[in-house]
């Protein structure tokens, strides 16, 4: 058995060759040491290969098919009791293709047919090494997500958004008046939730208020309710919402843009814990744990007396200011990952694979609309992709969609302002190998991965086409759904 030596602390990914022929190992140790930038282990048998396992897990198995004591399947079988993340590629030789559809109906990544071109072998082996990459950080996330023990609606383990579930916590089943402020998509209705069920009043449905959306006098009457005839319509008598939300809680979301009329009287319910419908002289005792949320300057509105100032120290007993996507940012890729499942569960897209590269984009973005940007994003993400890989290139187009709100399918080679200013000749290059990439992975989607006919749609020879995948390392059993 001979094996390459992994250096301490390495963050090489680790390939594992295993075939009985001493001249076939040496090649591609030496080819995927080379040119994948990978640590290598070798072994001369299924069994030997299976040894290894006990010592490492690499990325990637490249195995012989056929091999004396333990032949690929059995050895591909065994591997995936042992780890199924990783990613086995098969070597077949004239006569064992049968053997290899098999394989790949038995969880093989994929397999390549001896004799093979080197650039091939290694295009599958770093394919194989990104898939597996993929799938552990995928699993790890999950993990981490399953293993969140936080309230309702909260994906993040970062330390702002930890003193904010505690706070939540500590205030959660007091009669508190809580005003939770942040920027725009920062989750204010969420902890406004999360407060709610942490509390004794979580029996109840919590009442939300949208105060912008209402008109002066409707909010006024919602609120508050009103009597039979108290004002011209009145035909019946109203049940306004602080009588609804009686022993549970009231979310006056956005409570900034509250007319100053209904503020005072808002005021009246804070101090007094009672409501004066219109239309009526006696006032209705009632137990409400009224939580305010905004996203604006209270403290600049109240200079400028749009906003009283008692109202504002009322509201003002406990503040939770909830963390922008900055200052969270290590909560990113378990956001992406809680959205990217719920959003293909949604619409039937399992299927769909994300790249790493677009991953890492995602990760590093800026959302300025935090949050709610970034999950809606995903959604359209999840919604919108024309292949079963989303790539770099389609990923600007379609975010870029959401800036401009043009809700259109992607059909062109994407956005290309960021090359502006590039090098003319660079650009074009860049330009070329975006649109062909795009136009390859639609291609061999629609046509499953079969070469044959995709290079007819295409209107070119079946070699012509082959030439541009290795030109831009397109492989076509990456879209091959059904072997």
């Amino acid at each position: 058995m001979n094996s390459s030596e992994q250096g301490t602390g390495s963050t090489r990914k680790l390939v594992m060759i295993v075939d009985d022929e001493p001249d076939m190992l040496s090649m591609l140790r030496l080819v995927i040491d080379k040119k994948c930038d990978c640590d290598v282990v070798t072994a001369p048998s299924g069994s030997a290969a299976l040894k290894l396992l006990n010592d490492c897990r690499p990325e990637v198995i490249v195995s012989d098919i056929k091999m004396p004591d333990l032949d690929g399947l059995e050895l591909l079988t065994r591997v995936r009791e042992i780890d199924s993340t990783i990613s086995v590629v098969i070597m077949t030789g004239y006569g064992t293709v049968p053997m290899a559809v098999q394989a790949l109906k038995d969880g093989a990544y994929d397999f390549v047919q001896k004799p093979f071109d080197k650039d091939h072998i290694v295009r599958v082996v770093r394919n194989g090494v990104e898939r597996t990459a993929l799938v552990r950080t995928n699993i790890e996330l999950q993990d981490r997500l399953s293993s969140l023990d936080t309230p309702e609606g909260f994906i993040g383990q970062s330390p702002p958004l930890k003193r904010v579930q505690e706070l939540l916590s500590r205030v959660a089943d007091t009669d508190a008046t809580v005003l939770i402020r942040g920027e725009s998509g920062t989750g204010k209705e969420v902890a406004a939730r999360a407060l709610h069920n942490m509390s004794g009043r979580k029996r109840r449905r919590m009442i939300t208020v949208n105060c912008p959306a209402l008109p002066e006098n409707v909010l006024e009457s919602e609120l508050f309710g009103y009597s039979k005839g108290a004002f011209t319509g009145a035909t019946h008598e109203k049940k306004g919402l602080f009588l609804e939300a009686d022993g549970s809680t009231i979310l006056l979301d956005e409570i900034a843009d509250i007319p100053v009329s209904v503020q005072t009287k808002l005021l009246r319910v804070l101090q007094e814990k009672e409501i004066q419908p219109l239309g009526q002289n006696k006032t209705i005792k009632v137990d409400v744990r009224v939580v305010a949320s905004t996203n604006q300057d209270l403290e600049a509105k109240i200079r400028a007396g749009e906003f009283r100032e008692d109202l504002f120290y009322r509201l003002n007993v406990v503040t939770i200011v909830m963390p922008n996507l900055v200052e969270i940012r290590e909560d990113i890729p378990l956001l992406i990952h809680h959205f990217l499942s719920l959003y293909k569960n949604r619409y039937n897209r399992e299927e769909l694979k994300v790249s790493s590269e677009v991953l890492q984009q995602l990760s590093q973005r800026k959302w300025q609309g935090n949050v709610r940007e970034l999950k809606n994003s995903i959604q359209r993400l999840v919604l919108l992709a024309s292949g079963d890989i989303l790539q770099p290139v389609e990923l600007e187009e379609l975010l870029e969609q959401g800036k401009r709100g043009t809700p259109r399918l992607p059909s062109s080679p994407g956005s290309f302002s960021d090359l502006l200013h590039t090098p003319y000749n660079d650009a074009k290059a860049e330009i070329l190998k975006r649109f062909s990439l795009r136009y390859l992975n639609n291609v061999l989607s629609l046509y499953n991965g079969n070469v044959t006919n995709a290079a007819g749609h295409c209107g070119l020879e079946r070699q012509a086409l082959q030439r541009l995948m290795r030109r831009y390392g397109v492989i076509s059993a990456d879209f091959k759904k059904n072997t």
